[in-house]
């Protein structure tokens, strides 16, 4: 019987492990291009090898058994030291191939990830890209994600592998039109008094919190009749002349650039941002990682800081 197994066994703790990060065969299965029959049966084979129930399986969940738990930790540390050997003995050399699955927040990449990733495709053509948006934190291993280019004040120990890869932070703007009908604010206090549209994200701070350049904080009370968590229709509303508006500045900087948008208050702003790329796995990066990660750092970072000058 274990020898019916033995030429697929890390196959089978593959599909397991799969199957228990994803939550379920059908995920599983789509991550390892296979079928949910083939992932069952692999799951099978190694209850039928150890002897023992590994998953209780209901018609919603899979639930692992006190010896499913204990052998999936196994699994983990076996599969990790195999992979982490195969990437040793091919070198950094090796070539990025096969789908690799970035995350993004949707604003960040329009403004940074979708100038470059035409020429990153290019560059690697042995490469299938799958790119996806989340403006929450994201669940890389249930989504089968590689990495995750995410923004937050700060990070919550979520268990990922963690870089900071640079710094941003959100300005006041308003458009022209609205400052001429209503006047413009001098002091943070002075906000109360118009119309402010605010922007609601699980990455940053509910309220208004304003940082002058001796790193003094205000919490800043505001008016308004607009929440939202897409910095796209803010900043729509906002050079419609509806309001002032806080927004990360890679959202508003063409805008201000070209006139459609006043910066307002000038010598305030919110507390720094962080941007950091996220990855499940502690133990390797593979090449496809890499490769992405070294696009980022060479194309990505540097835009990143020349916005955060520009407002500096």
């Amino acid at each position: 019987m274990r020898k019916n197994l033995d030429g697929g066994l890390l196959h089978a703790m593959h599909a397991f492990i799969k199957v228990i990060d994803s939550g379920s065969f059908t995920a599983a299965a789509e991550q390892m291009d296979l079928t949910t029959a083939q992932i069952s049966r692999l799951v099978s084979e190694l209850e039928k090898r150890v002897g023992a129930s590994l998953l209780q399986r209901t018609t919603r969940k899979r639930i692992l058994t006190d010896i499913g738990a204990n052998f999936a930790e196994r699994c983990r540390e076996i599969v990790s030291l195999v992979d982490e050997a195969e990437a040793q003995a091919a070198g950094t050399a090796a070539t990025p191939q096969g789908r690799l699955r970035v995350q993004c927040m949707a604003n960040f990449g329009q403004h940074y990830v979708a100038p470059v990733m035409a020429d990153f495709c290019g560059s690697h053509p042995q490469l299938t890209v799958e790119y996806s948006t989340s403006q929450y934190v994201p669940d890389l291993l249930s989504r089968g994600v590689d990495v995750s280019l995410y923004l937050a004040e700060s990070l919550g120990d979520s268990g990922l592998v963690a870089r900071r890869i640079g710094t941003t932070f959100s300005i006041l703007c308003a458009s022209p039109a609205y400052l001429k009908q209503h006047g413009t604010p001098t002091t943070p206090e002075d906000l109360h008094r118009y119309s402010c549209v605010r922007l609601i994200n699980p990455s940053i701070t509910a309220g208004w919190r304003l940082m002058n350049r001796d790193a003094s904080i205000k919490h800043v009370d505001i008016n308004g009749r607009l929440i939202a968590d897409t910095p796209e229709l803010l900043l729509d509303v906002v050079l419609r002349g509806a309001g002032i508006t806080l927004l990360p500045l890679f959202s508003v900087i063409d805008s201000v650039k070209s006139g459609r948008l006043q910066r307002i208050l000038p010598d305030w702003r919110s507390p720094d941002i962080g941007v950091y790329s996220l990855r499940p796995s502690r133990h390797y990066m593979d090449a496809k990682t890499r490769a992405w990660l070294d696009w980022v750092e060479l194309h990505i970072c540097p835009q990143i800081a020349a916005d955060t000058q520009y407002f500096s």
